[in-house]
């Protein structure tokens, strides 16, 4: 999660004096802390904390999002006592973290961080809000499991959004000329608000240093917004699956075609993900429950051969697999934006539904195609 949150918040902006002057004195901060952007994971600044008080430069040279956090993190571990904290770096300036590190701290220090801390406070109430939503979800999840904390957090997340995008836009409305209003447009997620929010600013502040910033974030988004699209257009129901024909375990070539007939369930999945490897177990009960009614054909992606082996032998994976080098097509044939993603094709060689994630509809939707 920290490796994504690093490659999708690292963003560009303006030149300025080469560094921003971070001081903080928080509660529950670890003795070391390592400063870091996507660019210097594997040369990050060290920070040493006493007493949770630490001061230190952070060279850049743009507006960027930078890291603090634990150095177990960066190993991929994690214990109650991690820290991991996303902060705006703007060069020339000075911030001061305020605080406890574990509940709330507050982001102070030069003009710009006075700005910034006057929009964070009124982001504030939706944001508890937003938090207690997800505790809730996480209880329900340890007592009732996913589906009911999916089902918990689906009803609840659109409103909370609501309230997020209405406290962004109430702010930046009332401060125009503000610096902040225009850092804290990515905040506002869709697209087509964060075009609106820009608008919004004064000239001088929509083309000051911060431009490059929230428009670089502006452009990604519309970018992943149309592959989002032309992903749907390729995985609704109806569409004929394009055919393949890619290598199995035991190296010889396998085609899609050569299915036909009978329900596939196309998963596209890697050794590396996560949640790929915590559905395998739920895969197995539902390929166990329902014998013969369909097939599972793993489509490996982003591995090395050799980790796919293994992963597949590992996990005692009993449905069909292909290897799909990284030269292939299959990818952008099926519009693949995430892991797992889950393309059941019925008998006809059409797509059913596509479902992305380790979403507990999957099997529902088994137990509605099979169970009669």
């Amino acid at each position: 999660m920290l490796s994504m949150a690093l490659l999708v918040a690292t963003m560009t902006g303006c030149a300025a004096d080469g560094k921003v002057h971070v001081k903080g004195d928080l509660k529950n901060v670890t003795d070391t802390l390592l400063a870091l952007t996507q660019q210097t994971m594997n040369n990050p600044v060290t920070v040493l904390a006493k007493d949770g008080k630490f001061e230190f430069d952070f060279p850049t040279d743009q507006v960027t999002s930078i890291f603090i956090v634990s150095p177990e993190l960066l190993k991929g571990q994690r214990n109650a006592n991690s820290v991991q904290m996303q902060l705006l770096a703007v060069p020339g300036e000075s911030m001061e973290l305020v605080g406890d590190v574990k509940d709330r701290y507050d982001i102070n220090g030069s003009k710009f961080y006075q700005e910034y801390h006057k929009a964070d406070l009124a982001m504030e109430a939706v944001s508890k809000e937003r938090s207690a939503i997800m505790e809730k979800a996480n209880k329900i999840m340890a007592e009732q499991g996913q589906e009911a904390a999916v089902k918990f957090y689906q009803e609840q997340q659109p409103q909370i959004a609501a309230k997020m995008q209405n406290a962004i836009l109430d702010f930046i409305k009332s401060n125009p000329n503000s610096e902040a209003s225009a850092a804290i447009i990515p905040q506002l997620e869709d697209v087509t608000k964060m075009k609106e929010a820009a608008n919004l600013l004064s000239d001088a502040v929509k083309n000051g240093r911060m431009k490059a910033y929230y428009q670089t974030i502006i452009d990604k988004a519309e970018a992943q917004a149309k592959a989002e699209a032309e992903a749907a257009k390729k995985q609704a129901p109806g569409v004929e699956a394009p055919d393949f024909t890619l290598n199995d375990i035991n190296g010889k070539p396998l085609a899609l075609s050569s299915l036909r007939g009978k329900h596939v369930i196309l998963d596209f999945w890697g050794s590396w993900c996560g949640w790929c490897i915590k559905g395998f177990p739920e895969m197995k009960t539902y390929y166990s429950k329902y014998p013969g009614k369909f097939e599972i054909l793993g489509i490996d992606c982003n591995d090395t051969e050799q980790k796919w082996k293994d992963a597949v032998k590992k996990h005692e994976l009993p449905w069909l697999h292909v290897y799909n080098p990284r030269d292939s097509k299959v990818l952008n044939d099926y519009g693949i934006q995430g892991f797992p993603t889950k393309i059941i094709v019925g008998p006809d060689g059409k797509i059913v539904k596509t479902i992305v994630g380790e979403d507990p509809a999957f099997y529902t939707l088994l137990d509605e195609l099979f169970g009669k």
